[in-house]
């Protein structure tokens, strides 16, 4: 009997999707036949630990954001996610964010997140969240309130890059360039660069990954099949610093196994897919 290799997913949409707001909502149900039953998962974190037991899915983590205006995600979807972890916080890694544009206080709102709620990563979702990595240069003080903290505190900070489906999106705050003042501003700073700047960015993306070493890679919501012909062919340069991603139940994602098959018959040393697969990410998150 052949054993599959455990897999750690980091970046799964698990987030209070009764605020979505009607349009955005009309677009993620399209071309999903059990949205209803997507819905009943964002409320039983039972229900996931089975999806991923059946599919030797180790831990995953649970992607969340604030964005009132576009997505409709308020501030109360941290708390959401540090409940839905706290089913099993050795399965689930709950990300969370501080609006810099409407939180009042952000140091208050991040040590809320961390210190109370337990929040293990912050998430910033630029096109969504409507401003650029480092606007914290033109005056953005509570974006450097976020970084400061997390640097200090050793917490992950996971950023969108590359193109957005939904109305509303601003593309432009997508261009993974930005991330170079972040990573020079804050060398300690755990950065993690979502989908690679896909599918316009990826050149970009990869040289900022040789040039920061505190700067890491999720691949998710790229298709496996395409990663190394497509988007980034000299993967294996940068294996120590790349994470396993699906995007999962988001749009062309049907599968979590499926894609982490189809990643594991890639053209890549079995330490790099061993490490992208699992370890990299184990060791991340180790102390969080």
């Amino acid at each position: 009997m052949t054993v599959r290799p455990k897999v750690v997913d980091i970046h799964i949409h698990i987030q209070p999707w009764w605020q979505l707001k009607p349009e955005i909502r009309d677009r993620m149900a399209a071309g999903k036949d059990d949205f209803e039953g997507l819905l009943d998962l964002m409320k039983n974190p039972a229900h996931l630990i089975k999806i991923m037991d059946d599919s030797d899915i180790e831990k995953v983590g649970l992607i969340n954001y604030v964005s009132p205006d576009l997505m409709g995600f308020d501030e109360t979807s941290n708390d959401f996610s540090a409940e839905y972890q706290k089913f099993a916080p050795d399965r689930f890694i709950a990300f969370g964010s501080v609006h810099p544009r409407f939180v009042k206080d952000a140091d208050a709102e991040i040590h809320r997140l961390i210190q109370d709620l337990g929040i293990r990563a912050v998430k910033i979702h630029p096109p969504h969240q409507l401003f650029y990595p480092n606007d914290y240069l033109s005056g953005m003080k509570n974006l450097e309130v976020v970084y400061r903290r997390c640097e200090e505190w050793g917490i992950p900070v996971m950023f969108h890059t590359g193109t957005s489906f939904f109305s509303g999106a601003r593309i432009k705050y997508g261009d993974p360039m930005c991330l170079d003042d972040v990573a020079l501003d804050f060398p300690k700073l755990k950065m993690i660069m979502a989908h690679g700047g896909r599918p316009l960015w990826m050149d970009t993306a990869f040289y900022l990954l040789r040039r920061h070493r505190n700067l890491w890679l999720d691949i998710s919501s790229i298709p496996p099949k395409k990663l190394i012909s497509d988007y980034f062919p000299r993967l294996e340069e940068v294996a120590d610093r790349t994470l396993f991603g699906t995007d999962w139940p988001g749009p062309m994602v049907q599968d979590i196994r499926k894609n982490a098959d189809e990643f594991l018959s890639l053209p890549l040393s079995e330490k790099a897919k061993k490490g992208i697969i699992r370890e990299n990410a184990l060791k991340l998150f180790e102390s969080h």
